[in-house]
């Protein structure tokens, strides 16, 4: 609690409890929630917080890089608690988005690398691996065998 104080003072933020509620939400869930399921989320406890706050509150953790917005092309943007660089897995199916850490590949290097070759300075960079998840490919294996066996007793 005093480190998210000492942030948000360092910030010049005020530290509501609404704004409190929405940061811990985020560094405690592995989840990456839209704004609606925050609000979702925190409505029970803050019955009185509309879902502009929640926007303007997400807008204002984000722009002070206390959260991470996450754009993934699907209309809207999610959020991660997690301000470490890290990796993201989006699965087409299901939508779930998980936290990936690469630890074999040299992101650094690679950002070095980018930056010899363009003669560009990167300050930051992201990485998004789109595909589909493990639950999703047991789902579909599973569905595809009983079919199969559906067929083989006819």
């Amino acid at each position: 609690m005093l480190e998210i104080a000492t942030q948000f003072k360092k910030n010049k933020l005020k530290l509501t409890p609404q704004r409190l509620a929405i940061l811990n939400f985020l560094r405690n869930t592995k989840s990456h929630p839209s704004a609606h399921e925050i609000y979702e989320s925190i409505y029970p406890t803050f019955p009185t917080i509309s879902l502009a706050t929640i926007y303007k509150t997400l807008k204002t953790l984000a722009q002070v890089k206390l959260i991470n917005e996450l754009n993934l092309g699907e209309g809207n943007f999610r959020y991660d608690g997690k301000t470490y660089t890290h990796s993201h897995f989006y699965c087409n199916k299901c939508n779930k988005i998980e936290d990936i850490e690469i630890h074999s590949l040299p992101l650094p290097s690679i950002k070095n690398a980018l930056e010899r070759d363009t003669k560009n300075k990167i300050d930051s960079y992201e990485m998004y691996l789109f595909g589909v998840c493990e639950e999703c490919l047991l789902r579909e294996n599973k569905l595809w065998f009983n079919l199969w066996i559906e067929l083989a007793n006819m």
